[in-house]
């Protein structure tokens, strides 16, 4: 499968909402700490903007609320790898998408065949506390050596100014929180992030 070269990543369906209508195309649902009907409802009204903006819907570790409201791909870190019903995940079809961050991780995501293989963080993040240092565009280049046509998506502590450096050492995708979220204009990063992926992977 192909990714599109832009993975937006956000904490609610408000900011969905907000940026998918600008063209965004890739996006995962990440909602941490809140009840398991708060995040149900996030997930419904995320889902109807995404398919009216035809927009990829990606739920972060709730598979079983993303199999009840028919959604179609989930993201899971390696706890939640450990602890998640694969057998259940592929029987309701979803697609799967694994963090990695060291070897053994690596190893554990490719025995599940997923989707696709998310490595991070690539430089320093604020995001959240890391237990691993900045993996760099040279575990980038070699992750993608050992995954090879299986999609590979950059995650931590990108810029628009550093885009073209995780694509050109092998990512296919580039996810980004921070960069977006925190920016004085939302919108207009959203639309400089658009434009910049789409050049460098589509010239």
């Amino acid at each position: 499968m192909k990714l599109d070269p832009f993975y937006l990543i956000v904490d609610s369906a408000t900011w969905i909402e907000r940026l998918v209508p600008l063209g965004v195309k890739l996006v995962q649902l990440r909602i941490k700490e809140r009840t398991l009907s708060d995040i149900r409802a996030d997930i419904r009204r995320a889902k109807a903007v995404c398919v009216a903006h035809g927009c990829q819907l990606i739920i972060n570790d709730y598979w079983q609320l993303a199999i009840e409201e028919g959604c179609d791909f989930i993201h899971l870190g390696q706890e939640d790898l450990a602890a998640a019903d694969i057998a259940a995940i592929r029987e309701a079809g979803l697609k799967l998408g694994l963090s990695t961050h060291d070897e053994a991780e690596l190893a554990a995501a490719l025995a599940v065949r997923p989707a696709y293989i998310a490595l991070g963080p690539i430089y320093p993040t604020i995001l959240k506390a890391m237990a691993w240092a900045p993996q760099g565009l040279g575990r980038l280049r070699d992750w993608k050596s050992r995954i090879g046509p299986l999609p590979l998506v950059a995650v931590g502590g990108l810029t628009v100014e550093r885009i073209a450096g995780v694509f050109e050492n092998g990512a296919d995708s580039a996810a980004v929180v921070t960069d977006i979220v925190l920016s004085e204009n939302p919108e207009q990063k959203t639309r400089e992030w658009i434009a910049t992926t789409k050049t460098l992977r589509y010239p």
